[in-house]
């Protein structure tokens, strides 16, 4: 049960442990306050994590109103290991409600977040900063600037994105490759058995373009867990971010209700959790860097760990794909296999490389 094996984040040489320690719920401020912890339980929490070898944290301006950076810089410095962590803030998100200027990804906001991050973190440089999602109107070019600025200024170390178009993740890292600028290593994402759209185009970006992809929620909100129910008049029940107030609006389809029964009964014959298998299966699939777990304590953190302790099974992987599995729609259905194989190359047998093209060149274990 340890995160002591580390991985490049993207075209990077920076190393990350697979599963990422989410703090979103540090601090009893702000919008997250319902399911916030406070310093002293956050601190439980994020000694666990380090204990078992994680080096990847997880913050952002919004989160807790700022609260998040503060307990976390307190808890890094605190520990004396700030050097050792690879910490991440994310910025886009207003902090001055009326001010047009206080939010967006514009250089004016995100120079004043940045500083304003560093001075709760209590550091003088994020290893990776991200936009928190796409803000619509930016000029991209005006974006890479100011980033590549802020790593010449040595206020951060790598940069990435978080929430946005796959167009825009690919426009802004050619553009930084066409112009040698600094280039995006993260693709942070929602990911998880409940949600894979991001396979549509973001997996491709990355992989292809060198994104590490970060998945956030990999356990869908709390569904993948297997503490709710079906409920024919609220939808669902049980004690989570799902319901009551404040818990997202979606609807959640008898697919969904099937998939729960193919993750329990892979836990079942795997003698594990259902969020263990939910998350293994997020941090093993293809162009996924690391996984961002949350904890509301201790115990919840350490089982979320004890999930890359087995590998799932190729016949068991192959029951959570296809029950999890989302069709392609409108123009994505002609670049499957079949319609390819079918239109595109007329019953030949065409792939880009044969089998075993780039196995590893040496094996260093």
């Amino acid at each position: 049960m340890a995160l002591d094996d580390y991985y490049l984040l993207g075209r990077s040489g920076l190393r990350v442990s697979r599963l990422a320690l989410g703090t979103m719920n540090f601090g009893t401020s702000g919008f997250h306050a319902p399911y916030g912890k406070t310093e002293d339980e956050a601190r439980a929490i994020f000694r666990a994590y380090v204990d078992a070898g994680g080096n990847f944290l997880d913050t952002a301006d919004f989160y807790t109103a700022g609260e998040s950076e503060t307990i976390l810089g307190k808890l890094i410095a605190e520990a004396g290991i700030r050097e050792r962590m690879v910490l991440t803030t994310k910025a886009t998100n207003s902090v001055d409600p009326g001010d047009p200027n206080a939010g967006g990804n514009g250089r004016k906001h995100l120079i004043r977040a940045l500083d304003a991050s560093l001075r709760r973190l209590g550091t003088d440089y994020v290893d990776v900063f991200l936009l928190h999602t796409w803000d619509r109107i930016t000029p991209v070019e005006e974006v890479l600037h100011t980033l590549d600025d802020l790593t010449r200024a040595g206020k951060i170390r790598y940069a990435g994105l978080s929430d946005v178009p796959a167009w825009y993740a690919a426009r802004a890292q050619t553009l930084a490759d066409t112009q040698s600028l600094t280039p995006m290593v993260n693709l942070q994402l929602p990911y998880s058995l409940v949600e894979r759209t991001i396979e549509t185009e973001h997996v491709t970006v990355g992989q292809e373009l060198g994104l590490g992809i970060t998945a956030w929620s990999p356990l869908g909100s709390g569904f993948l867990t297997g503490k709710y129910r079906r409920d024919d008049v609220q939808g669902v029940t049980g004690d989570g971010r799902l319901t009551g107030d404040g818990a997202p609006v979606r609807s959640w389809s008898d697919r969904h209700w099937d998939l729960l029964k193919t993750v329990e009964s892979v836990a079942d014959k795997l003698g594990v959790t259902m969020a263990q298998v939910a998350i293994n299966w997020v941090a093993t699939q293809p162009a996924i860097a690391s996984a961002i777990v949350g904890a509301s304590r201790p115990e919840q953190l350490q089982s979320s760990i004890k999930a890359l302790d087995f590998e799932l099974p190729i016949e068991l992987r192959t029951a959570l794909d296809e029950a999890s599995a989302v069709p392609p729609e409108s123009v994505y259905r002609m670049f499957t296999p079949e319609y390819q194989g079918w239109l595109v190359n007329a019953g030949a047998k065409v792939a880009d490389k044969p089998a075993g093209h780039r196995p590893p060149v040496l094996n260093w274990s």
